[in-house]
């Protein structure tokens, strides 16, 4: 994963403290454990935002690639890195689209990827999960915690394990310099601050 091992430019790292461990009964998923990438095909990274104070635009990064590492026995160890392609954004509507894709919000031909890398992860509930990262957008670093649930495994018809979750978080998306805005004439700004992530993972195994 190419992707991976690159350090992005002018980034301000922020390292999140570890997380006290705890002891969460659950399922026996140590059959889980190794190495997985992300299923394109069947998942899906996508975010809402709210607009004109009123409604949500809701769109999706159609391009990126991850690595899941798990430890089904100590879910401490597991890891997770994701970076998506920037130009990929889709709201289903192309002139807005073009709009985030320059300066006033992703510059894209400057920052072109997204990159999320864990520091942290531990189970909260007998399908939940917590996962801590540094999640990178536009040259700036930051902390971000995703909460994420367990959603199953299995085998498909071509003999492939399979894995998957799904969660989400929210964001402030001016603490990566995504700040732009437009006054209402009613009142109150065209774009909310806060953006929801969220997460629908399908992984196989690697090998």
């Amino acid at each position: 994963m190419g992707l991976f091992s690159r350090t992005p430019k002018n980034a301000a790292v922020t390292t999140a403290a570890p997380a006290a461990t705890a002891v969460v009964d659950g399922p026996d998923l140590s059959h889980l454990s190794g190495d997985y990438v992300i299923d394109t095909t069947h998942s899906a990274i996508g975010f809402s935002v709210r607009h004109a104070m009123v409604t949500n635009v809701r769109g999706a990064f159609t391009e990126y690639e991850g690595l899941l590492r798990l430890d089904g026995a100590n879910p401490a160890n597991s890891s997770a890195e994701i970076a998506i392609k920037v130009a990929s954004i889709d709201t289903n509507q192309a002139q807005r689209d073009e709009h985030l894709r320059n300066s006033d919000f992703f510059a894209v031909e400057a920052h072109p990827e997204i990159v999320f890398r864990s520091t942290s992860a531990k189970r909260v509930g007998a399908d939940d999960y917590r996962m801590s990262g540094d999640l990178t957008i536009k040259g700036v670093t930051k902390s971000v915690v995703l909460d994420l649930e367990y959603t199953g495994t299995a085998t498909d018809a071509y003999g492939i394990d399979r894995v998957g979750f799904e969660g989400g978080t929210t964001i402030d998306r001016t603490d990566w310099g995504l700040s732009y805005n437009a006054a209402l004439e009613t009142g109150g700004v065209l774009i909310g601050e806060k953006v929801k992530l969220t997460f629908d993972i399908s992984a196989v195994r690697k090998g």
